[in-house]
């Protein structure tokens, strides 16, 4: 078992004898699309794969929360929140702004970007250093104000 599966499986553990039962939830859907997927591939997930899957429930609960604030339903928004945060405990920590600067700075000078048409180079270089540190919505961002 991979080292951040058992965390989960331990905070699991301690959410039920807290009878906290938002985390407990939280983590179950976790665990639940951990094992999904372990099923449909037939593998044992790494800790890789596993930051994978908790990015994109971070990622899901972001685009939820702004569509119940549009919708007007600010509590369902707050649960969402919740859940965004409790998820977020099992990333790495995030790479500040200027980090990631940096890091962008690095990649167009090592790939010599000077255009729109060099961005797939310089996010194909930024990816794989920041990979579960950067929001890659915000990292592109970053990167289309650098090259246009």
């Amino acid at each position: 078992m991979s080292e951040l599966k058992a965390k989960i499986t331990a905070d699991m553990k301690q959410a039920m004898r807290d009878k906290d039962k938002d985390k407990l939830q939280t983590i179950r859907m976790l665990t639940a699309a951990i094992k999904q997927r372990e099923v449909d591939e037939r593998t044992e997930l790494t800790d890789a794969d596993v930051l994978g899957i908790v990015e994109k429930l971070v990622k899901q609960r972001r685009e939820a929360e702004k569509q119940y604030i549009d919708g007007g339903r600010p509590e369902l928004a707050a649960q969402e929140v919740a859940e965004a945060e409790l998820l977020t405990a099992y990333l790495p920590e995030q790479l500040s702004d200027d980090e990631l600067t940096a890091l962008i700075e690095d990649a167009i000078a090592k790939t010599g970007a000077e255009s729109m048409r060099d961005m797939g180079k310089v996010m194909g270089v930024v990816q794989g250093q920041a990979k579960g540190k950067a929001d890659m919505g915000k990292v592109s961002g970053l990167v289309k104000a650098r090259l246009g």
